[in-house]
């Protein structure tokens, strides 16, 4: 497999959208105040919350090298399974999501005591954006 006949804009693309949907999902419109019940934060307090946005830079940068880490593992994986249709790579993307990342995702939900709610919330996340990097990895080509 040659990692050459990769299509870089898409991995980057992926890891960008991923990175959008986070904004979206952990946002107040969508799952935001649920996932920061959840954590045990205060919405209120306001220097906990200025506290938080502080520290947001490294975790967003931290994130988006993870973003492109799983974007060009699962487009390595997808090429190799020659992935040509969009049914395949969804399939085979969601196949993946729950093999490794929701098992893994469930077992620290386990041993860190996390509510189900807090779990289902971010292995949903994940969920998506692995579907997301699937379409998009198959549909631009």
């Amino acid at each position: 497999m040659h990692m050459h006949s990769l299509n870089w804009l898409a991995i980057l693309a992926a890891a960008i959208s991923t990175m959008i949907l986070g904004f979206l999902w952990y946002s107040p419109f969508l799952f935001g105040k649920a996932w920061a019940r959840e954590m045990g934060y205060d919405l209120k307090d306001k220097a906990k919350m200025d506290e938080m946005r502080k520290s947001a830079g490294p975790a967003y940068a931290g994130s988006f090298v993870a973003s492109l880490i799983s974007a060009f593992t699962l487009a390595l994986i997808l090429h190799g399974l020659r992935a040509e249709s969009l049914h395949f790579g969804l399939m085979a993307s969601f196949h993946i999501w729950l093999g490794f990342v929701a098992t893994v995702q469930f077992t620290g939900a386990l041993f860190t005591k996390q509510s189900l709610k807090l779990f289902a919330i971010n292995a949903a996340y994940q969920l998506v954006c692995y579907l997301l990097m699937g379409a998009v990895f198959v549909l631009w080509k």
